[in-house]
Parts: structure tokens; sequence; C-alpha cells
């Protein structure tokens, strides 16, 4: 084995410089050269290759984003777009391919595999929504952000005395607005995993502004209902006045927190290390704090098991 190859793809995280920065570098101790593809699958087919060197990944650890660009190509998933990429690692003499990303990004890595490519696949997703592992990185920047930005918009409106809707990522999966929710102290979170009952959130509203509480925060995921729409609903049920905030991209970037720098650092290390020792088509993972792999077949249940327990215990509190 003479050389390796990493890329980002999909959606960026906080954090993916961090893994890259790790892969790297553990590789390049191994004697091993390490080749960037830019712009994920896409730069996979138009032959975007660049050199990583301990240098070039010195000064990467705390940024956000990716340098290596990313991009969600939808000329991979076509037979020509597809057998191009094949044939450039195989031009560039990629022994392995190291995919940083989320799940679709594990879906391209998957074809590679059963195409003959060795690959090793990284979870980096803000919406920490693959079942077999704990964390993906960029989750925790991601509540960080969300959380800091929710205490921002609590200021506002308590001085107003009003309710804000805030709208944030996750997908189908409810890990963001759950954790963001419950750090920031909001009185109402909606998430895909529980039923939506539109009057149980108005009588909620309605009993605490009776009873003097006239700020209140709800944490929506994108996929429950949008912030403005979910506004308007609130607005004309019961008369009380209502804003939205979509944070939008905002939760995506920003410097990565130590928990996310760690982890990427400890995901890229042992995905390297394990490769050393003749291991490749896995998927690098946490479970109870321990930095583990599986068959990349195996890290495709889409969803993560939803913490239904700590969601009751925080609505049970909101009042």
């Amino acid at each position: 084995m003479k050389t390796i190859g990493v890329l980002t793809s999909g959606g960026d995280s906080p954090g993916m410089n961090a893994c890259i920065r790790a892969i790297t570098r553990t590789a390049i101790k191994n004697n091993l050269k390490v080749v960037g593809i830019m712009r994920g699958y896409q730069g996979l087919i138009d032959g975007e290759f660049v050199e990583l060197t301990a240098r070039f990944v010195g000064n990467i650890l705390q940024l956000g984003g990716t340098v290596l660009k990313t991009s969600r190509s939808a000329e991979f998933k076509t037979k020509a777009g597809f057998e191009k990429a094949l044939e450039n690692i195989k031009k560039a003499k990629i022994d392995v391919l190291f995919v940083i990303g989320g799940d679709g990004s594990f879906n391209g890595a998957l074809s590679l595999a059963k195409a003959g490519v060795k690959v090793i696949a990284i979870p980096a997703s803000i919406d920490n929504d693959l079942k077999y592992t704990d964390y993906t990185i960029g989750f925790d920047t991601a509540v960080n952000t969300i959380v800091s930005l929710v205490n921002n918009i609590r200021d506002t409106s308590m001085a107003h005395e009003r309710i804000t809707v805030v709208e944030v990522m996750g997908a189908y999966c409810g890990d963001i607005a759950l954790n963001a929710g419950v750090a920031s102290g909001a009185d109402y979170i909606l998430v895909p995993e529980v039923k939506f009952e539109p009057k149980k959130l108005y009588e909620k509203l309605m009993i605490n502004n009776k009873n003097g509480k006239l700020c209140n925060i709800i944490v929506a995921n994108e996929n429950v209902m949008s912030s403005e729409k979910l506004a308007k609903e609130i607005t004309k049920n019961t008369g009380l006045e209502v804003r939205f905030a979509n944070v939008g991209h905002i939760q995506r970037g920003g410097s990565p927190t130590a928990n996310d720098r760690i982890r990427a650092t400890m995901f890229g290390i042992h995905a390297v290390s394990e490769m050393m020792q003749g291991k490749y088509n896995f998927a690098v993972g946490v479970r109870a704090e321990k930095v583990m792999s599986v068959p990349i077949e195996r890290a495709f249940d889409k969803y993560r098991e939803f913490d239904k327990s700590l969601y009751d215990m925080i609505m049970e509190i909101s009042y």
C-alpha cells in the first residue's frame, strides 16, 4: 500500500478539517502518500486531485467547513460518471479511499466498495442521523451554535413579551432540535419522532400566557413544520404575538467545538490505524464513548433511535 485518497462530500460540518488533518498526518507517519480529492465525488469524476502534506494540514484544525471543499454530485449517480470516477481512482493509484460525510456520502462509498474500491467511511453530519454511531462529526458544534442564537433570541423575546419559533436543521432526525431545545431551555420542542399535536401546543401557550409567562421559545425541526407557517398558525389559533427565526446554514458553519475536534481526530487516527492492519470497507463510529468500526453495509439504518425519555422529561418541566 502506497497511496490513500481523502474526500469530503455532502453537507459540510465543523470538524471535517480536523479529521482530514488526523488522517493525513497519521498516514504520512506510516510512509503513505495522501491525495486530497477536491469537491467530493464530483472532484473524483473531474480528476481534481492535490497532494496533502503535513504542512498543508498544519493550520486547519480550528477551521469550519472543509479545505477540500464539498458538493452533491448528480453525475456520480450516473453510469458514465461513476465509471469516470473509477477510472480516475485507478489513474491516481489510490489504494484506499477515505470518505468523510453523511448517509448520502456513505451510499457513494458503498457503491465504490461493491465496484472493487477499498473504502473507509467516517461520519460527519450536523444531523447526527446515522444509527450505528452515537455521534457524528459536527453535531456538537451545530447544537452549541443554535443554543447561542436562541440565547440572543430570548433576550428580544423577553423584551417584547412574545413567542418565537426557531426552526433548526436535522432532516428527519430530531437530535438537533431536542439537544438544542434542552440546552437553551425551550418551552416546546417539535421533532419528527413525536407526532405534533397543535392543540396541545396552543393550550400550553394559552396557559402560560394566563399565568404571566409571556415569552415562550419553540424549537422546531425543519421537517415538522416551517417556522413561518407555525408562527402564523399559533397567532391564528391563540391571538398571541409570534415571531419566527429560521437558523438556516448559520448552524453549519463556525469553528468546531473542542468535542468535535477531539472526536474528528480520534476517528481519523482510528481509521488509518485499522487500515494499516489490513482492514477496509468499514465505517468508523463511537459507542459508549469507545471508538469502533463496523462493516460499511451495517451503517445504513437511516435514522438514530430517538431519546424519547429525555424529550418527555423536558416537556414536563417546560412551563
